[in-house]
């Protein structure tokens, strides 16, 4: 990448970023004022749905960061993948928020009846209450604090990508062509993971003996 390229990379990717929340308040707008909309017959679902498929993308193109800076050599990849990461957990809270808002009509008594009756809120739930330590700990001072335990915790964010694929294909009914893709690409990214593990580990164990 070009250094002009390079020093707009962050404010591009923060745009990018918002253009999802940028179209869907463009369609409340239109709903709102009796306009023509593509939220469907159930503006409240699709505005939910809406937030936990881009929380799920921007963890799988955050999941994708580090293939792509080794298999093109994009170093520069590396400075958004935190951002990426934060928008992963803001459209997250985006979508329990807006669910909490539409759905439960901030009704915070059946909170807690709709996550035991229904497993796939617990689920979701579950991976949003792993991505508010990542979120938290994303900064550089707790990069320092942390040292070794930063990785560790960091690790979660593994784990919190199966919860949001599982929540995902359990509320799906009818149509899994979506979830499954999206199923596809973490696999590839978690392969070249651990193809790439494999690639090292003879080198580790070498370098053990040699000690």
């Amino acid at each position: 990448m070009t250094t002009r390229f390079s020093s707009t990379l962050k404010p591009l990717v923060f745009c990018l970023g918002l253009l999802p929340l940028a179209y869907l308040l463009g369609q409340v707008y239109l709903v709102v004022n009796g306009q023509p909309s593509g939220m469907g017959a159930d503006p409240a679902k699709t505005i939910v749905q809406f937030n936990g498929d881009w929380a799920l993308r921007f963890m799988l193109l955050t999941l994708a960061v580090t293939p792509l800076r080794q298999l093109l050599g994009w170093v520069e990849l590396a400075r958004v993948r935190r951002m990426l990461g934060l928008f992963a957990f803001t459209y997250a809270l985006a979508h329990f928020t807006t669910y909490l808002a539409l759905i439960l009509e901030f009704e915070f008594n059946e909170l807690g009846t709709e996550i035991l009756k229904r497993p796939y809120i617990l689920v979701g739930f579950t991976a949003l209450c792993g991505l508010v330590p990542l979120a938290l700990t994303s900064n550089r001072l707790m990069m320092r604090l942390m040292k070794r335990r930063w990785r560790l915790l960091h690790q979660l964010v593994y784990p919190v990508a199966v919860l949001q694929l599982t929540h995902l294909f359990w509320l799906t009914r009818s149509d899994y062509a979506e979830p499954f893709i999206y199923s596809v690409v973490f696999l590839l990214l978690m392969g070249y993971r651990v193809f790439k593990w494999r690639q090292r580990r003879p080198k580790m164990g070498r370098a053990e003996v040699a000690s």
